[in-house]
């Protein structure tokens, strides 16, 4: 009875909840980025020879902080981080912040503010390898100066659809249109889109949109929960596991109801669900994950 009501009672089978944004506190690490955008932003425009309306245009900015390929070659690698902050107008600089307002805020809730940051960058900085990538592959069409946090915005898109993936959203298209679909369409639809941004290029999709920096963005939010955070490297560990090795036996649960269940339980099942409760299923290895599956169907069994 009592390892039942322990697992049944916990909601380590749930997905995370993030604060109340009514709680949410005043200061945060999203809001600090929000006004680095912002303060960088209006820096531009102040030293740019012939400031336009709400248009940045320094030509040394672009040529030393906006990420570009011959930047890159020239070694200036601190771009991959510099370009995050730099924005091409107003409008790209409301979209990508606010975003990263909406999927920031939870995201910095539930993770904290040093895993917070370090997806935030490490999306940025691989999305900007993307992008150098594809500009090294076609010249031609990608080899244009790259700024802003859209790579940071869709790995937080792709983190947040990862750890609340049945989560309904409600998206504005054109801040007009109201849809509603789940947190794993909209990162679905998302890939798909860049995807098709980078195939078929200007034909279609204009040639101003970084969707490879996007697309790299996306895959670091998903590697960030799925590898980093989750610790599931179940897939890589087992094409490099030798072959004399066996495959790690499931745990027998039929001895609970002897004297030696108590011992299993007070050991192995205990500081899993004590681990759940203070990090989140998210946190459980593959090992922990497969004992509380077999605990659960011992418990129905039974």
């Amino acid at each position: 009875v009592r390892i039942l009501i322990m697992i049944e009672d916990r909601d380590y089978m749930r997905q995370p909840e993030y604060r109340d944004p009514i709680r949410w506190p005043r200061w945060s690490w999203t809001l600090a980025l929000l006004a680095a955008y912002a303060v960088v932003f209006i820096a531009e425009i102040l030293v740019s020879p012939t400031p336009r309306l709400l248009v940045p245009g320094n030509e040394f900015c672009n040529n030393f902080f906006a990420l570009s390929k011959e930047g890159i070659e020239h070694g200036y690698v601190w771009q991959l981080v510099t370009y995050q902050f730099m924005h091409a107008g107003f409008w790209h600089l409301a979209l990508n912040s606010w975003a990263i307002y909406v999927f920031g805020r939870a995201l910095e809730s539930f993770l904290g503010g040093k895993k917070f940051l370090a997806l935030v960058f490490s999306s940025g900085i691989v999305g900007g390898v993307f992008q150098i990538l594809t500009a090294i592959v076609w010249p031609e069409l990608f080899g244009g100066r790259v700024v802003g946090a859209s790579a940071c915005a869709f790995g937080l898109v792709a983190a947040f659809a990862m750890l609340y993936p049945e989560r309904e959203l409600m998206i504005l298209i054109f801040f007009v249109i109201p849809v509603r679909m789940r947190a794993k369409t909209l990162l679905i639809l998302s890939g798909v889109l860049a995807v098709a941004g980078i195939v078929f290029s200007e034909s279609v999709f204009g040639g101003n949109v970084a969707n490879a920096a996007h697309l790299g963005g996306m895959a670091m939010g998903w590697f960030f929960v799925r590898k980093i955070l989750q610790g599931d490297w179940s897939r890589l560990t087992g094409t490099l596991r030798p072959p004399a090795q066996s495959k790690p036996r499931r745990p027998s649960l039929e001895p609970l109801g002897k004297k030696s269940g108590g011992n299993f339980v007070e050991e192995q099942v205990d500081p899993i669900l004590e681990k759940i409760s203070a990090h989140g299923i998210q946190s459980l290895t593959p090992r922990e994950r497969e004992i509380l599956e077999a605990a659960r169907q011992k418990m129905t069994r039974s």
